[in-house]
Parts: structure tokens; C-alpha cells; sequence
């Protein structure tokens, strides 16, 4: 079976895995048979038994033609991964209202945007000229990093602000 590693806790030595079939499995470090700690986003190869791992290894080839990381082959997304342009130009247009958010899979941080917006209207525009200011600059951000950088802070370590 292969899958990509969504989590993996040194302080507990164990980590989850989201199987292709749409399943998730647990696995323990004693299954990682990788001499480099695990990492999130990693694309895995593995037997199972019940809902649990054996025999975590790196994959060898990732979906839709890719590499074995988060990126696929010429920069093309893969299930899953987020585009830092459409989110960078989401955050510098349409910020103030947290699409950009909702965009990255950031629901709560998106509404939060939403009631400051819409509250913010009352009070002069202060809090709408805020929250958009803030959506402005996270898409300026988002246009900054390379593909590489965006996915690792944005999608994998899931980073909602800034």
C-alpha cells in the first residue's frame, strides 16, 4: 500500500499515515525503516494489518507522476497541494474577506476574517481596513516563497497567519 505520512510524534514515536485506498493507518517508529526521522507530507510505501503500518518506507514514486515530495514532476500540483499563486493573488485581492484562507483549508482563521471584515464596517471601516490590510500582505508573502517553501509552511506544517 502507499500513502503520504500525515503526522509523526517523536515524543510518542508514533505517526499516521493516509493510505491511497482512503484510510488512515497508525505506525510506530520501530515500522519507519528509514535512517532519517519521518516527516510530514512524505509519500510512503507500507504493508498493513488492520488499521496499522508495517514497514514504512520512503516511496519510490509519487502519484500523478512525482518525486517522492510534495511537488510533482515540472512543478505540477498533485492531489491535495495548494497553489502559492492562486493563494498570494486570493490573499492580495479578495484578503480582507479570507478567502485566502478558506483557499488553504484555514476555515477557522477564514471566518475570523469574515466577522472582523463585516464587524470592522461599523467603527469607521477601521477593522475591515485592517483585516484587509493583513490578507494583503499574507498574499504578498505567498507570492515571495518558492513552490517549496510554500507547501512546507502553508500545507504540511499548516501555518494559518503569516
Amino acid at each position: 500500500m502507499k500513502g503520504r505520512l500525515l503526522d509523526f510524534s517523536i515524543q510518542t514515536n508514533s505517526g499516521i499515515i493516509s493510505g491511497d485506498d482512503g484510510n488512515r493507518y497508525t505506525f510506530t517508529g520501530d515500522q519507519w525503516k528509514e535512517n532519517t526521522t519521518p516527516e510530514r507530507g512524505t509519500y510512503v510505501d507500507f504493508e498493513i494489518r488492520d488499521t496499522e503500518a508495517l514497514g514504512v518506507y520512503r516511496a519510490l514514486g509519487a502519484p500523478a507522476g512525482g518525486s517522492g515530495s510534495l511537488s510533482g514532476s515540472r512543478g505540477q500540483n498533485i492531489e491535495g497541494e495548494k497553489d502559492r499563486v492562486a493563494a498570494g493573488v486570493l490573499g492580495i485581492l479578495l484578503g480582507g474577506l479570507g478567502i485566502h484562507k478558506f483557499y488553504l483549508g484555514y476555515t477557522k482563521e477564514g471566518i475570523i476574517h469574515l466577522v472582523v471584515f463585516f464587524v470592522g464596517m461599523i467603527p469607521l471601516f477601521m477593522g475591515t481596513l485592517v483585516i484587509s490590510v493583513i490578507g494583503l500582505v499574507e498574499g504578498i508573502i505567498y507570492l515571495t516563497k518558492t513552490h517549496e517553501e510554500f507547501e512546507q509552511t502553508y500545507v504540511v506544517n499548516t501555518r494559518p497567519w503569516f
